[in-house]
């Protein structure tokens, strides 16, 4: 469906420190790595929604006349995952 994009440096630098973090705190290193790919995700999805945030936020300000389309467009995209997601 997707091409695999090559894995990123940076994010890999992020996990492997995480990751060790974790396993000098004491957990087992599978564990340590789920509890690390996890914490990266989820700052990645927090990035991603403030991104969009600012972005229609910007957009009500500078062109409220596209910000309806721009909401719809957003909420099409929400109900069209969560349709994937239930399948």
């Amino acid at each position: 469906m997707f091409a695999e994009k090559p894995a990123d440096p940076i994010r890999q630098q992020a996990l492997a420190a995480l990751t060790a973090a974790f396993i000098h705190q004491g957990h087992p290193t599978e564990y340590a790595t789920h509890m690390a790919t996890a914490a990266i995700f989820q700052t990645d999805l927090e990035l991603r929604n403030a991104q969009l945030s600012s972005l229609l936020a910007w957009l009500q300000q500078a062109h409220p006349d596209l910000y309806p389309t721009a909401l719809q467009v957003a909420e099409q995209t929400r109900a069209e995952f969560e349709k994937r997601v239930q399948s």
